[in-house]
């Protein structure tokens, strides 16, 4: 039976100590037991039969727990009717076995229990048995020093047992802790980095489109597309940059955080690959928390994303107002509609991006029959992480 298992099956895995510390309970019973018994056995004129018997029981007690750490449950089983053999020998006194200790504690830490304290209670109920038709006269005070001996053994043993486990679920628990970190960590990254490159990238291909178009009857305008394509790519790359230099763990670059009096020059550079984006803007001049506005921002950057990869809209109607504490967030087009919506990470971003910040979106069918809407509501007031 391999080390960690008991009669019952396969128990929880321990690992093993060192070479010095796997021989250090050996080499003490083998100290503390054999020297003592070879000297008392002489001095008080025990016949040698019994004497060398009794020491290399004493030995053989003491050797078998080299094994202990790789088979706790048989070694246990094997020291513990030598201990109660060595108990009863001629001469009546001699050393403690503590091999016998050694064997329980180990059997207990190394998830064995069951042979722990079957061994300990066969020797209990063994030892009460021959004391009485032994040595009567010495049976009290044998029968109350094993009982102390054998639950102190067992106590000590599960106490170790207990705060080992503690320590193991513990150290578990922070590396699920820090996994899940890292997951969170690597889909915010994800995230960022797909709305950094899906809008930057979509607008440079539309923005190319319309250069090349123009770039024989209206050089001006084809003028114009190239000088946004390089400042979308010079946008892009800086989003990217900071993106990245998190990832690495460096110092990302200081750059604000986009908020909504930004959406004016979001919307402008949509307009300019040819959608017609209406904002319409029922605030009043009031202004959410400023991580509700970023969050509001990038929302209504990848929805207009989508509309201009997917859904083949000629308008987009933004509508920001304020309902209930809550910034209402619409989005619609006049496009294919809910059936070409996106559903990958887009979309996601977006959810989880309303989620984060304490709300919710929803992607909906367009109020006319046609297009798609999208509608978030934020909290107004930034919710504590």
């Amino acid at each position: 039976m391999r080390a960690g298992e008991g009669p019952g099956g396969p128990q929880t895995p321990w690992p093993r100590p060192g070479r010095v510390a796997a021989l250090a309970p050996a080499v003490i019973a083998l100290l503390v037991q054999v020297p003592p018994t070879l000297a008392i056995g002489l001095g008080t004129g025990t016949p040698v039969i019994w004497v060398i018997l009794k020491t290399l029981l004493a030995a053989v007690s003491a050797g078998a727990l080299v094994l202990a750490w790789r088979h706790p449950g048989p070694t246990v089983t094997i020291v513990a009717p030598l201990a109660l053999v060595l108990l009863f020998l001629p001469p009546q006194l001699g050393p403690p076995p503590i091999a016998l200790g050694f064997a329980l504690v180990i059997a207990l830490v190394r998830a064995a229990p069951l042979w722990a304290l079957v061994s300990a209670g066969s020797v209990w109920v063994l030892g009460v048995s021959l004391a009485e038709l032994v040595a009567p006269a010495y049976a009290p005070r044998r029968i109350i020093a094993g009982t102390v001996a054998l639950a102190v053994c067992l106590g000590i043993g599960l106490a170790i047992r207990t705060r080992t486990e503690r320590a193991r679920r513990r150290e578990h628990e922070l590396e699920e802790r820090r996994r899940e970190a890292e997951q969170q960590e690597r889909a915010q990254i994800a995230r960022e980095l797909h709305d950094v490159l899906a809008h930057s990238l979509s607008q440079i291909s539309v923005q190319s489109g319309v250069g090349l178009h123009l770039f024989d009857r209206d050089p001006e305008q084809a003028r114009e597309a190239l000088a946004n394509i390089r400042g979308l790519a010079g946008t892009g790359l800086d989003e990217a940059r900071g993106v990245l230099a998190t990832l690495r763990g460096e110092e990302a670059p200081l750059t604000p955080e986009p908020q909504l009096a930004d959406l004016s020059d979001l919307l402008a550079q949509h307009a300019a690959g040819g959608l017609d984006v209406r904002l319409g803007d029922e605030l009043g001049g009031a202004l959410p928390a400023g991580a509700v506005q970023t969050a509001a921002y990038r929302i209504v950057r990848e929805a207009l994303t989508n509309i201009v990869r997917h859904s083949a809209a000629d308008r987009a109607d933004i509508r920001l107002r304020r309902h209930d504490d809550a910034l209402l967030i619409e989005v619609d087009d006049d496009g294919l509609g809910t059936g070409s919506a996106p559903t990958g990470a887009g979309t996601r971003g977006m959810r989880e991006r309303a989620e984060l910040a304490g709300g919710s979106l929803d992607i909906l069918p367009g109020p006319r029959g046609r297009g798609t809407r999208v509608v978030a509501r934020l909290p107004w007031t930034e919710v504590p992480a």
